[in-house]
Order: structure tokens, then sequence, then C-alpha cells
């Protein structure tokens, strides 16, 4: 038996604090994909007609993990689960299914959640925590910082002035930063640094043709923004989504020795480039997150596959998870019985101790993401 008693996970989002019917349920159960893409389409997509998400491994996982956190049995119906779940209250069965999870600390990514009710309806740490009875800390996510400062200071020498004071400051409270524009933002091309007078002339155009409230959307800002984050000393956490993270080894290379981690967030099937990624440069770390959780039973294989690749140090489980707290407890669940599997059958076929096995799983399950974000 390898044993994961506590983890971390070290990224998520938080979770709707209202009752949700069949449709928009099943909704949080499709295809994952970048917050950044579904805040522009305004939320994920529905199943085609006649068809559902809960025929998908991740639908099939919180059929099988969930219900009897509810009182029900495993495999139950899907309106029956969600019978359940409202007779319950979304406060109460929350709290059951977080508790039940085994995570002891959250990292909380406040930025748009792309969520289709909108992120005022997500728990932020604070709340997650309770709910949980969990500690949490939260990320921060750099674009909507940027477009807060620039709605406050409309001039360029005020809002870089400010930009990177508010980075700095925020570093102060948060554990982590998270960008989901470092690809779009021609990271792959432009690895480097821009410089101040590129940075100015940038600044000044989208500042003049910004509409109000507009997300910053210039390639230059946005490597701006990530050179100032790294100055910051916090790791940077980035969504590369279905793209290729081998095209940020440019940036990679550029940010060696600064000082502050990158953290690669990622989407099957690139798990093994991400990995080869992390495996390549110190300061590189790759999450499991969903790439693990939303591939139910097959799990252990895509593990088995991380291993191959990655230092054993440089992997962080995650959830990955957003509105929906049962995707917190099947992530758990899911990684767990991968972890089991995996280890357990190198275990029994002597290629491993199972001191070693052990010591392995407790790290990629909390203690990595501990050393990295200095959590103690």
């Amino acid at each position: 038996m390898i044993d994961t008693p506590s983890l971390v996970d070290q990224h998520c989002h938080g979770v709707l604090r209202t009752e949700l019917g069949l449709g928009t349920f099943e909704t949080h159960l499709g295809p994952a994909s970048p917050t950044a893409h579904w805040a522009r389409v305004g939320g994920p997509p529905p199943p085609a007609a006649g068809t559902t998400f809960f025929d998908t491994q991740t639908g099939f996982a919180v059929r099988r993990w969930c219900p009897p956190l509810l009182g029900l049995e495993p495999h139950c119906p899907p309106a029956r689960y969600l019978a359940r779940r409202r007779e319950l209250g979304v406060l109460e069965s929350g709290r059951r299914l977080l508790r039940a999870s085994g995570i002891a600390t959250y990292l909380v990514d406040t930025g748009p959640s792309g969520d289709p009710t909108g992120p005022a309806d997500l728990t932020g740490p604070a709340e997650l925590a309770a709910t949980g009875a969990a500690a949490a800390h939260e990320i921060v996510r750099l674009e909507p910082l940027a477009q807060r400062v620039a709605d406050a200071h409309g001039t360029v020498d005020a809002f870089l002035g400010k930009l990177t004071e508010a980075v700095h400051g925020a570093a102060g409270g948060a554990v982590a930063f998270a960008s989901a524009a470092g690809l779009r933002g021609g990271l792959a091309a432009v690895p480097e640094p821009p410089g101040p007078g590129e940075v100015r002339g940038a600044a000044g155009r989208w500042l003049a043709r910004r509409p109000a409230g507009g997300g910053v959307d210039d390639p230059v800002l946005l490597r701006h923004l990530l050179w100032v984050a790294l100055g910051a000393g916090r790791p940077l956490q980035l969504y590369v989504g279905d793209r290729d993270p081998g095209a940020l080894a440019g940036f990679a290379a550029a940010t060696g020795g600064l000082g502050a981690d990158l953290v690669l967030l990622h989407d099957s099937p690139y798990h093994r480039q991400a990995a080869r990624l992390a495996a390549h440069f110190p300061h590189v770390y790759a999450d499991l997150g969903p790439v693990v959780t939303r591939t139910g039973a097959r799990a252990a294989a895509v593990l088995a596959e991380f291993l191959e690749q990655a230092p054993f140090g440089k992997l962080l489980f995650s959830s990955g998870a957003r509105g929906l707290p049962e995707l917190h407890v099947v992530a758990a669940r899911v990684f767990r019985g991968a972890v089991g599997r995996v280890l357990g059958a190198w275990v029994a076929d002597g290629a491993w101790s199972r001191t070693d096995a052990q010591r392995v799983a407790e790290m990629i399950a909390a203690g990595n993401a501990r050393r990295v974000y200095g959590l103690g």
C-alpha cells in the first residue's frame, strides 16, 4: 500500500456557490481548456445534442467516487445524485466533498475562471479553506492585475511605474503568479525581456487604443509583465494549454538563474514534452493536473509516462478543479489510485523498495509543492 494521506493542490480555482441543474452541472465535466479561451467565448460548450458529458472519464469518475460521500451508492444515476446534492444544499454538499478529498492545502488562482456563471460566483481562498477544513493560498493572475492598474492609471509613466509596484506588492501575499498569455504573448518567438523604449512604445499604443476595461493584448506588454513578475521572486505558473510546451524552451533558458521557478500548466497530449522540459531546466516544473485526473481509468498509464521523462522532484499534483467540488474529489482519488497502481507494481516487481516508493509518492503529492512555494 502506497499512501498519500496529505495532498497539496498546487493549482485550482474556487467552487461555485450556486445550486446547479443537470445541464449546468455536466457542462463542468466537459473537456478542459485554457481559462483565457473560455473567458473569450463565454464559458465551456454544452455537450452535443443527444449526448452527455457524464459519458466521459470525468463523468464516470464523479459517479464512482462522489455519491458515497453524500450517502448514495457508487455509480448512481446522475439525476439521483444531483437530487441528493440539492437536498443537502450547495454548502453542505461542498463541505462533505472537499473534506473527504484529503487535500490539505489549496493554491487558488483567483483570476478569471471562464466559468459561464461568472467569476463572482466562485469562492476565494479563505472560503475554500473554511469549507474544506484546509489551508489555502492565493495565486495572482497577472493579466487582470495589469488591467486593474491600467483602469486606475491612464498615462504611460504612471501605468508602467504602478504596474511594477502592484506586482511586487502582490508578491507579498501570494505564493505564485500565473499567466494565461505566455505563448500568445510571443514568448516562443522572443523569450528575452523587451527593452525600456520598446515597453514605453507598446504601453503608449495600447493605452491609446484600449477600450474601457480592456485586457492586456499587446505581446510586448505581456512579455514585460512576465519579466516584472520574475523579478518579484515568486514562482510563475504558465498556462500552456493545448500547445506544445517545448515552444517555451527559449524562455526557460533565458530565465535560468533568476531565482524564480516556472511551473508548466499543460494539456494532453503534451505531458511528455512538459516533463522533458522540466528534466532539462533546473527551475522548470511540470504540473500533473488534469492530464492525469481527466484520463480516469487510464491515469496510471499517463502517470507512468510522466515518471519516465522527468525527475520525481519536478512533478506536482494538482486538480486544476474549477467550479465543482466533485472535481477536487475525483482528482485526489484518481491520483491516489494511479500512484498506488504504478508505484505498487514496481515495488511488487522488486524494481523499487517500498521505502523509496513511499518517499516519491509523498514528494509528488505534497513535498515538491511545499518546497517550490515555500509552504513549510
